[in-house]
């Protein structure tokens, strides 16, 4: 199961330079609007301390983490709703992501010019937010019109179709985000994930700084602010200097360059996890044989579904799942220490993987 997260912001943002930080490649990057047009993406692990302790009591050929996917998408600009800047097209690569990491500036740098000539992180995430919102309007009175005949027929569905409808339509032209209306019933909110809507994607506000030094300026608690209303999170890095540090091929040159700026962990690895969080996901483990495994779901899934993410035969032919923890390999050090313990826990269907479960799963095709 792949998890992509589309990173946007306006123009000069960097957006680029941070995606190749992120991916630790020489993205296509300026100081000119529209440098990427095509989105670049990239694979990165989601490095997990779990699965190195997991690897020292369960040996295997290979150790492979979970990962997430970036995609750099172009700088959008006001009325790319309306086709502006090649917007549309922009637009249509948002709506193919899980979730947005909207890369918002907050430092001063006049030798990179901003695309209004003032640095106001609120206006610009507004230009923005504004834009997938007036998408997500057009889509949704299209929807309306198509189902307004059934409804005024007395079909209950499309009654509750259109309540939804009018109500995104109402949070919007308040300017809040569909990702921010809370009070919808479940079968409700079902509907509207159904609507693919680009501004009910979760996202994740990452804060540009110049300094890692600088990570609660004035600006990054604006952006803080708007978070906080409309439920969504946030990471403050200074981009320029994650991509130095990503250069730095040699582990102890580069913990040195990092004891140097004061930073214990790279801002990168805390949007990543915060990415994570945003999703709501979690990580369980397979071990033993060819390779020791990190894999990602979404939370609450049963044990059938946890085995689909690493094979849909695995889920048809379910049987059992055998299931111990992290804390039992540690204090048993073998499996079959673990066993004979009674620690080794046979789950059925009904079980819900946890974060961080070693599990093995028995399956018939």
């Amino acid at each position: 199961m792949g998890f992509t997260c589309g990173l946007v912001g306006l123009p000069n943002a960097g957006k680029s330079t941070l995606f190749g930080a992120l991916t630790r490649t020489k993205a296509q990057s300026g100081n000119y609007a529209f440098t990427t047009i095509e989105p670049n993406s990239g694979i990165v692990p989601v490095l997990d301390p779990r699965l190195e302790t997991i690897s020292q009591y369960i040996k295997a050929e290979k150790v492979v983490p979970t990962t997430m996917e970036f995609v750099d998408i172009a700088g959008l600009i006001k009325g790319a709703s309306k086709g502006e800047g090649l917007g549309n097209k922009f637009l249509g690569h948002i709506r193919e992501v899980d979730a947005i990491a909207h890369v918002v500036r907050c430092f001063e740098d006049s030798n990179v010019p901003h695309v209004s000539d003032i640095i106001d992180p609120i206006d610009d995430i507004d230009t923005i937010n504004t834009e997938l919102m007036i998408a997500d309007m057009e889509t949704l009175t299209r929807r309306k019109t198509k189902i307004e005949k059934l409804a005024k027929s007395g079909n209950k569905e499309a009654l509750m179709h259109i309540r939804v409808i009018e109500k995104a339509i109402e949070s919007m032209n308040n300017n809040s985000p569909a990702r921010a209306i809370t009070d919808f019933s479940e079968e409700e909110q079902t509907f509207l994930n159904s609507l693919t809507l680009l501004s009910s994607k979760p996202v994740l506000y990452i804060c540009n700084v110049m300094d890692p030094s600088d990570t609660e300026n004035t600006l990054v608690q604006k952006v803080k602010e708007i978070a906080l209303m409309d439920g969504s999170s946030t990471v403050a890095l200074a981009g320029k200097i994650e991509g130095e540090i990503m250069e730095i091929e040699d582990p102890a040159e580069r913990q040195m360059f990092m004891d140097e700026m004061g930073l214990k962990e790279t801002g990168l690895d805390r949007m990543i996890i915060a990415g994570y969080r945003l999703l709501q996901l979690v990580t369980f483990f397979t071990a033993g044989g060819k390779e020791n495994r990190a894999w990602t779901m979404k939370k609450n899934l049963t044990a059938p579904q946890a085995a689909g993410v690493i094979h849909t035969d695995f889920e048809k032919g379910f049987i059992r799942a055998e299931v111990y923890s992290l804390e039992d390999l540690i204090q048993y050090k073998t499996e079959a220490s673990i066993k004979e313990s009674g620690k080794l826990r046979v789950e059925g269907k009904d079980y819900i993987v946890q974060d961080g479960d070693i599990v093995h799963f028995r399956f018939n095709v």
